[in-house]
């Protein structure tokens, strides 16, 4: 198939390139910033999902990252899909915006706000 490393950077650098609609800040109101952000950090869960590949390496990463310990045995063990698992509980405790922020990932709301609403200096 292909390397899931490679297709996440690929999407990164698509959403965050200097020509991409969100960083010029056209065409996008306020809803479609935060559904693209909420859609953005789901879709990293899911590649960091993809990328720990067996059952053990995964719950021993979640509780690593501060999931409850239940939780991230029910969500190594479970057959779902990886975006459905992308949702659940101990990946939002694993991987949580605290986590993805101290990775490099900026908010696309903040982004947005940023562009539409500049503080002023007094």
């Amino acid at each position: 198939m292909g390397d899931p490393n490679a297709a996440c950077l690929n999407l990164y650098q698509v959403v965050f390139s200097p020509t991409s609609p969100i960083s010029v800040g056209i065409a996008l109101k306020y809803n479609d910033a935060v559904e693209m952000d909420h859609w953005l950090r789901r879709r990293i869960r899911m590649c960091y999902w993809k990328q720990w590949r067996r059952v053990r390496r995964r719950i021993g990463k979640l509780i690593k990252l501060g999931a409850p310990r239940y939780q991230a045995i029910l969500t190594g063990l479970s057959r779902k899909g990886y975006w459905h698992l992308a949702k659940t509980l101990s990946m939002n405790y694993g991987l949580g915006n605290e986590f993805l922020q101290r990775q490099g990932l900026t908010s696309i709301r903040s982004l947005w706000i940023g562009i539409h609403y500049p503080t002023k200096v007094r």
